[in-house]
């Protein structure tokens, strides 16, 4: 499938008479990470939500969201095609490490033959070959990030979300593990979005920065609020 870009246009998320995300306008283009960044509570989370079409009830959210040519704002999320990554890795406790990842596989793909063959030769590109009978508890923290990695890819996404996985990991892991996270999403021209709190993670997706810092009495009805646009600052590219 050819890749394409993720657009936002006029994006606002707010709780109650609290404006979180004042309208944002950007675009990702295929291969692209762009960085989130700002205040626990901001908002970056719930962001991430609305794109992938799981944002609680409890929030009101608006403005267009494009995946190349098709809207899907209004699409239910499993026909998004939006990928994400979470700081857990929420793998279910009741399945075997190839069945968690077979659960991503689109339901195109037909057969258990063929969906374990696809299942396996993710598991041997990420040297976890031996790893498909497991259970989930008995593999370390990074394996279980490994794994969560590979069951997002394998669902197909056309762009993918990243909200702070890499928090959690000890720092040498956490540089392997965020390498192999862009140098996936970059190989295969996905349009990322990465939320963090992390300069690292920033600089090292190369990508341009959504700075998101809202005063707190900011409210809905502040003219300030509900016209304010994110900051976006370039960050130079890795040679």
């Amino acid at each position: 499938m050819t890749a394409a870009a993720l657009s936002l246009d006029g994006v606002f998320i707010r709780l109650g008479e609290r404006v979180l995300i004042p309208p944002l306008t950007c675009t990702v283009a295929p291969g692209q990470v762009t960085t989130v960044m700002g205040p626990s509570g901001c908002g970056k989370s719930s962001l991430l939500a609305f794109l992938c079409g799981s944002l609680d009830p409890a929030f009101t959210a608006g403005g267009r969201v494009r995946l190349g040519d098709s809207e899907i704002g209004e699409l239910p999320p499993e026909r998004r095609r939006i990928g994400i990554l979470f700081q857990d890795d929420l793998l279910f406790p009741h399945m075997t490490v190839a069945e968690n990842l077979a659960f991503g596989l689109p339901v195109g793909v037909i057969g258990h033959r063929t969906r374990r063959a696809r299942v396996d030769a993710a598991l041997a590109e990420a040297g976890l070959a031996d790893f498909g009978d497991r259970d989930p508890a008995t593999l370390s923290g990074g394996q279980r990030a490994r794994a969560a990695l590979l069951r997002t890819l394998l669902s197909e996404p056309r762009a993918l979300l990243l909200d702070e996985p890499f928090g959690r990991l000890d720092l040498r892991l956490r540089d392997r593990f965020r390498s192999a996270v862009l140098d996936h999403a970059r190989g295969r021209r996905l349009p990322t979005l990465l939320v963090t709190h992390d300069p690292g993670d920033a600089a090292a997706a190369g990508g341009p920065v959504i700075e998101i810092a809202i005063p707190e009495d900011r409210s809905l009805n502040s003219h300030a609020a509900t016209t304010a646009k994110p900051i976006v600052i370039p960050l130079p590219r890795r040679p």
